[in-house]
This record gives C-alpha cells, sequence and structure tokens, in this order.
C-alpha cells in the first residue's frame, strides 16, 4: 500500500516536498532516477485545475521517488511562456511541463512563436479530464441542449467565455459548427466574470470550465444543460451527455498531461510516464482527483503523443473553418 501524500509546506506559487530519506545516489542511469529535485512548471496561475492536478501528481511522486518535485507557476502569453522555456531546457528529464487542450490549439492560434509544441517537446503521459459544462440561468426557459440549437436559430444569443481561443469558445464554435447557428461569442478576462455575468442574466450560455460553474449549479443559480465528454461526470451524475442530449459530436474534453524537452531519453520518459499512469490506479489519488473537477484518464507517452498530434489537428480544423483568433 502507497504511503500516504506528503503534506504541503510552501507557498501556493511554490511548494517543496521535505525528503524522507537522505538523496538518491547521483547516477545519470535511468534506474537513478531522479538523483536530484525536478522542476516542474505550470503555465497556469496557482489555484487553477491544472495547477492542483499538477500538485497531486508532484506530491505522489516526490513521496514514491523520495526527490523534491518543486511546483513553479508561470502564467501569460496564453500558457505559452511556461512552456517556452520548458521546450529551451535541458532534455535531462528534470524540467517538466504541465499541458492541456489549451496547448494543442495554440498551435494554430500563435504559429510564429519561437518554439514548435510538436518538435521541441515529447508528450510523456496524460493524467486526466475533465468536460465542460453547457450552463445557462437557472431562470433561462432553455432547459436542453435541442432547445438551445432551437433558440439559436430563432432569435439572437449570447454565449459568454474566458477568452478569444480558450477551450471554452472552442466548445462553442464547435456547437455552433454542429448546429449551423451563430451565437454572439462575449470574451471575458477569464471563466469567474464570466459566471457573473450569466447568473445576473447579462448573457445567455457559456460553455464553461466544470470546475468554474459546478458550485453555482449545485447551488441553484445556474441550470446544466449537458458535459461534454462520453460518460457522466461523477459530481454531476443528473447532467446528461452531450450525446444523451442528442449532440454526439458536441465531445469536448478539457485534458491536462505532461511534456517534457524533445531529446530526454527515452528510458527517462518511459519512468516517469509509468509512473504517472500508476499512480492514477491508487484509490486515494483518483478520488482526490475527481474531488478536484478531474476524471482519471491516465495515456502513457506512445499513446498520449497520437492523441496529443490528433487533438492538434482537430482543434486546427475548427479554428480555420470558424476564423477564431486568440486575444
Amino acid at each position: 500500500m502507497h504511503c500516504t501524500f506528503l503534506r504541503r509546506i510552501a507557498a501556493p506559487s511554490l511548494f517543496v516536498l521535505t525528503l524522507l530519506a537522505g538523496p538518491a545516489a547521483a547516477s545519470s542511469t535511468p534506474a537513478a532516477f531522479p538523483a536530484k529535485p525536478v522542476r516542474y512548471v505550470v503555465p497556469f496561475a496557482a489555484g487553477g485545475l491544472t495547477d492542483i492536478s499538477a500538485r497531486q501528481v508532484g506530491q505522489y511522486l516526490a513521496e514514491e521517488w523520495r526527490q523534491p518535485v518543486v511546483v513553479e507557476n508561470k502564467p501569460g502569453g496564453n500558457a505559452n511562456i511556461g512552456a517556452e522555456q520548458v521546450a529551451r531546457a535541458s532534455a535531462d528529464g528534470y524540467t517538466w511541463l504541465a499541458v492541456t487542450l489549451a496547448h494543442s490549439s495554440n498551435v494554430t492560434l500563435f504559429p510564429r512563436l519561437s518554439f514548435n509544441m510538436q518538435k521541441d517537446l515529447v508528450p510523456v503521459a496524460r493524467i486526466a479530464s475533465s468536460p465542460m459544462m453547457v450552463v445557462v440561468p437557472a431562470s433561462s426557459p432553455i432547459k436542453s441542449l435541442k432547445v438551445l440549437a432551437e433558440a439559436a436559430r430563432k432569435g439572437h444569443l449570447t454565449a459568454g467565455s474566458s477568452g478569444n481561443g480558450t477551450p471554452p469558445h472552442l466548445a462553442l464554435a464547435l456547437f455552433e459548427r454542429i448546429t449551423k447557428t451563430t451565437i454572439t461569442h462575449v470574451p471575458y478576462k477569464g471563466g469567474t466574470p464570466s459566471m457573473t455575468d450569466l447568473i445576473g442574466g447579462q448573457i445567455d450560455v457559456v460553455f464553461s470550465n466544470f470546475p468554474e460553474s459546478l458550485q453555482n449549479v449545485k447551488g441553484g443559480k445556474l441550470r446544466a444543460l449537458a458535459v461534454t465528454t462520453r460518460e457522466r461526470h461523477p459530481l454531476m451524475p443528473d447532467v446528461p451527455t452531450v450525446a444523451e442530449a442528442g449532440f454526439p459530436d458536441l465531445i469536448v474534453e478539457n485534458w491536462t498531461g505532461l511534456m517534457m524537452p524533445a531529446g530526454t531519453p527515452q528510458a527517462v520518459i518511459d519512468k516517469i510516464g509509468n509512473s504517472v499512469t500508476s499512480m492514477l490506479e491508487v484509490k486515494g489519488v483518483r478520488e482526490r482527483i475527481i474531488a478536484s473537477g478531474f476524471t482519471p484518464a491516465p495515456m502513457a507517452s506512445a499513446a498520449f503523443t497520437t492523441y496529443f498530434n490528433g487533438e492538434v489537428t482537430r482543434w486546427a480544423k475548427l479554428i480555420k473553418e470558424q476564423d477564431i483568433h486568440a486575444d
């Protein structure tokens, strides 16, 4: 049975896990990896869903390996600043990047970056996924996705998002393409202000990040029409999936995973990937991940590479068709 997680002991943007034993002997062999602290870059602000997931992974692996895993929050540039730092780091396995759906769409949204997500970084493991949740004000007459599509065809609707080119915007654009409708997009500087205006009735609908609308749905301020994954979420078991709501192609997984600089030894990649996927089978770990709004969805390096490249292709097509531009 695995040891319990170590207690977090540092500030929100940085934590260092105290060792229970002395450091491992320095060695360049994969069997001895890691022989020094690992840097885990999260290209988002502390406290968000990706940050929480990265800290859970870091805590567990630091306990397993008896080496610190230091999480560094490097937000900005639509998650590209942190990604570039990792892409330029040494390919020795000691610098990691937390990635999300946003990084697969950024390949198309930001064609002139100084680095290439698919060439300069290598997928190591997918960790978990989270649905988007389609929500309307509790007082709205719209009570299903089909009614939402009908309302969009009949009149003027507005939809908020956390910004141009973000996953909520992409989910909205996908709904528009599937239903052949047009909904006026209202981009906000983050998900919280879009929720505030939705609750107040200033906008009609948000294809929201699951955790951003969860408590408002539970509290009766918003009505959830569907989740955009193939299975219902255990925290919202009464909310239908998009397939159950009549839109099986409206699948949007807001996943999170781990990448490292290209050129990292395959043996090191495999060791990290296997450790991550194995930890997701531990009951306590799974429970913590589900409670945070994610669902464990492990993939090792090869499968995650195929998945990531598929996500790049999928969102590139939608972004070009719908003429989407990032802020």
